[in-house]
């Protein structure tokens, strides 16, 4: 066998598409025709310099020294095989692979399997770092595509101008980006794969802190996209401290309103880290028995002992493996890393574990692999640091970050330990603040490898890390003021986010909420399970629009509950805030005798505090029970007294919205509809003005009902459209929901019973499983009951449609 190139290097991978198939077809004649495709392929390879690395029943995998001849290769193998049988898609990929007595290391040669597995039959595929050497003649740019090995899209590149289907690259689902390839790990893949597919439904992958599980899922959940219509996702389960919300977790991560929304899904749903919630392992039987063609892949430290449940135990890696994957972290801080026995002890050192391989290697960057070996030999007791009860590989992971933590200096300790507080990811604003870590300590944890960065200037701590971090600050005897500090800083964000929900800013603050939703969480939490009823309280209500417009009222209520239990020593302030969250779930549930009453209690204790634009708030909502109760008179003077209010504190947003509801009432009985329009124009504007996408949105929606009754319907559609697109920028679930209706009495209007209909129950279905109510008023249960009776129940309306759907159908019917 020639000698293997070293230095830049340009793969080829070949696959034959369809052999099975081929096979049945040609039968005993099949081994002479995939006798004469090696033939051809490897005269091809030969001619051009290519060496044969490796040979697997009809795919050849071949290196060369030279891109121009790789490609000459690839093509001439190509015509070569001319229009026979054999069908042969091809994969270039240049690189800098690391050459071991054991063949090639490095992410180059999964990218290049990778880039041939996407391709179709007779297609020769080519990479970027391929084509800035080649060039581009002849080269076709077929975009960028995310590959089944997870990690960063690739620009991919046809050799040639024919015509293939798509190519077949991971695009259905929410599958994260992975830091690099899958190593090793072939047979775990093809028995998980074979169990998912084979009838299997859950599936408990089980293992130590740091064995790989989740790299593994996930690379499990990729491999498998293309056998289910819907995909597969990924729901992390780690920052979720309250079984209780792991319906709703799942719910969020797949996309739909609640977890009963599934029923129909055909998918793989990757749930990660669920050792900690094992009380709501029931609700995956459940899951299951209402979704019969959902598959579940769970992540656990232990099985969850559940009917239907198949327990995976994942051992540590193979030696062979510990050390391809030593080696290719190892290199991703230090280029120049190669293969010495030391490796090999070291990996044995540390018993093939993932995590305690990929935090030494992380210390190649300053010490040689033999002196690593040295460290980790003074450094780990052997076998025997941690609990003597707990697994060996579990006691061995322990003795490694014992090890990690020891080699960081003071400073850095003190940030690992602080910084364990959070739940999810943080800034490094809320590092300083809560841990004292500075810019310096964060780059250090990162360059240990004990943080992540995630983008958006946010840190992640892998949750094996963070457990092992957190025990070291209970230890501590620091843990109540860091808890404390941590919930005094979301308690802060959400004081400064709660204006900016109603201002030009909203669709960056509600997305800042959504990324703090898990230290929110834990905040929320520790202040209930503390007893801290002013600052559970005071958290909860300051937040309460977020959970609002998003139609969370099962989260919300939830918290409002625990905090309210814990609450009877709250000041004024605080119980006036979340008794006007409680009144809003109350509201948005349909209960309007209970809103209507805390509605009442918030605008007094709001008026002892002094809290104006809180209190008018209140007022506004008290209003409109007020005159869905009858009580017009007192509804009147409290308008009055609202009205004074916002005046006096310029409240033009205040102003605007009671113009916006009187304008909403009277719409209901036999006002002049032009006086109802120049109400609503006049309270629009307003809102306009200070650019409030809700309120905006509120507005067009109300002159989309005026001009429904009008008769003009293409204002109303136009409204409409406006409307539904700023309620969707800002994830506003609730106005979306109840937009649905106008659309559905629109598209009636327009002749379109069917989509009407689709449309309605889109409406009902959605309020149902936000529990919402309807909010309908007499002339649009009139327009319902009209549609529904003049498209005749069509079967077309059967299907259910969530969120997103429903929106796009909403925007087809009011379209232009």
């Amino acid at each position: 066998m020639a000698e293997l190139p070293a230095g830049t290097v340009t793969f080829l991978f070949t696959d034959v598409e369809g052999s099975t198939k081929l096979l049945n077809e040609l039968g005993d004649a099949y081994a002479d025709v995939l006798d004469e495709h090696r033939r051809l392929l490897r005269e091809a390879f030969a001619k051009h310099g290519g060496v044969e690395v490796d040979t697997q029943g009809d795919a050849f995998f071949v290196a060369f020294a030279r891109a121009k001849d790789a490609l000459a290769a690839a093509a001439d193998a190509r015509d070569a095989l001319g229009s026979g049988p054999v069908r042969v898609r091809m994969g270039l990929h240049t690189g800098e692979p690391l050459l071991t007595p054991q063949g090639y290391v490095g992410i180059d040669v999964h990218r290049a399997e990778r880039i041939a597995a996407v391709g179709r039959g007779g297609q020769i595929l080519v990479s970027q770092s391929t084509c800035d050497l080649v060039g581009g003649d002849g080269l076709r740019d077929l975009g960028q595509h995310r590959l089944k090995d997870l990690t960063a899209p690739e620009r991919i590149y046809q050799l040639g101008e024919a015509e293939f289907p798509p190519l077949k690259s991971l695009s259905r689902g929410n599958l994260p980006v992975a830091g690099s390839p899958l190593i090793g790990r072939e047979r775990e893949l093809a028995e998980l794969q074979d169990l998912l597919r084979d009838g299997t439904r859950l599936v408990t992958i089980t293992g130590a802190g740091g064995s790989g599980k989740t790299r593994l899922a996930m690379q499990v959940s990729a491999e498998l996209v293309d056998d289910f219509r819907d995909g597969a996702f990924f729901v992390p389960l780690a920052p979720v401290q309250d079984a209780a919300l792991v319906g709703s977790t799942i719910a969020q991560h797949t996309g739909v309103r609640a977890v009963e929304d599934l029923h129909d899904a055909e998918a793989v749903v990757l749930l990660d880290n669920f050792e900690h919630l094992l009380s709501a392992a029931g609700e995956l039987s459940s899951l299951l028995s209402v979704a019969p063609r959902l598959k579940l892949l769970v992540t656990s430290r232990t099985r969850l002992q559940v009917s239907g449940e198949h327990e995976f135990v994942l051992d540590p890696f193979a030696e062979a493996e510990a050390v391809q994957f030593f080696l290719e972290r190892a290199r991703a801080v230090r280029r120049e890393v190669r293969f010495e026995p030391a490796v090999t002890d070291i990996c044995r050192r540390l018993d093939g574990l993932p995590l305690a391989l990929e935090l030494a290697a992380s210390r190649v960057k300053v010490l040689d692999p033999l002196l690593l070996l040295e460290r980790l030999g003074r450094s780990l007791p052997v076998l025997t640091a941690g609990s003597r009860d707990a697994p060996e590989r579990q006691r061995t992971l322990r003795a490694t970050l014992e090890w990690s933590y020891a080699l960081l200096d003071q400073r850095l300790q003190q940030a690992f330990r602080r910084l364990a507080v959070f739940r999810g990811s943080f800034s490094l604003e809320a590092a300083e603040s809560v841990a004292d870590a500075d810019l310096d300590d964060v780059a250090g944890l990162v360059d240990w490898n004990l943080l992540k960065p995630v983008g958006d200037g946010r840190f992640l701590m892998l949750e094996t890390i963070r457990e092992y971090a957190a025990e070291l600050l209970d230890a501590s005897g620091e843990i109540g003021a860091v808890r404390d500090r941590h919930l005094d800083f979301l308690l802060a964000f959400a004081e400064e986010a709660e204006p900016q929900l109603t201002g030009p800013d909203q669709r960056e603050w509600y997305g800042r909420l959504r990324t703090e939703q898990d230290n929110i969480r834990e905040a929320l939490a520790y202040a209930c399970d503390a007893g801290d009823g002013e600052r559970a309280l005071m958290l909860a209500g300051t937040i309460w629009r977020f959970w609002w417009n998003r139609g969370d009222t099962s989260e919300s209520a939830y918290w409002y509950e625990r905090a309210f239990a814990v609450g009877d020593e709250a000041s004024p302030k605080a119980r006036a805030r979340a008794v006007l969250g409680l009144a809003h779930v109350d509201e948005s549930r349909g209960d309007a005798a209970s809103a209507r009453r805390r509605f009442e209690e918030a605008a007094r204790l709001l008026g002892l505090t002094g809290e104006t634009r809180w209190r008018i708030v209140a007022l506004v909502h008290l209003i409109g029970s007020m005159h869905d109760a009858g009580e017009t008179e007192r509804a009147e003077r409290l308008t009055e007294e609202a009205l004074s209010l916002a005046a006096e504190s310029g409240d033009l947003r205040a102003t605007s919205l009671i113009k916006l509801n009187e304008s909403w009432r009277l719409l209901d009985g036999d006002a002049d509809l032009d006086s109802v329009r120049a109400l609503s124009e006049e309270g629009l504007a307003g809102l306009r003005a200070i650019g409030d996408f809700y309120g905006i949105a509120s507005g067009l929606d109300q002159l989309a009902a005026v001009s429904l009754r009008s008769g003009d319907v293409e204002g109303a559609c136009g409204n409409l459209r406006e409307s539904i697109e700023l309620s969707r920028s800002i994830g506003d679930t609730q106005s979306l929901v109840h937009a649905l209706g106008l659309a559905a009495a629109a598209a009636f209007a327009r002749g379109e019973p069917v989509r009407s209909g689709m449309l309605w129950e889109a409406h009902d279905a959605l309020c149902r499983a936000l529990g919402l109510d309807t909010w309908l008023q007499p002339w649009l249960e009139e327009l319902r009951t009209a549609a529904r009776a003049a498209e005749g129940r069509n079967a077309a309306t059967d299907a259910e449609l969530d969120l997103d759907a429903a929106t796009e159908l909403a925007l087809e019917a009011v379209a232009t």
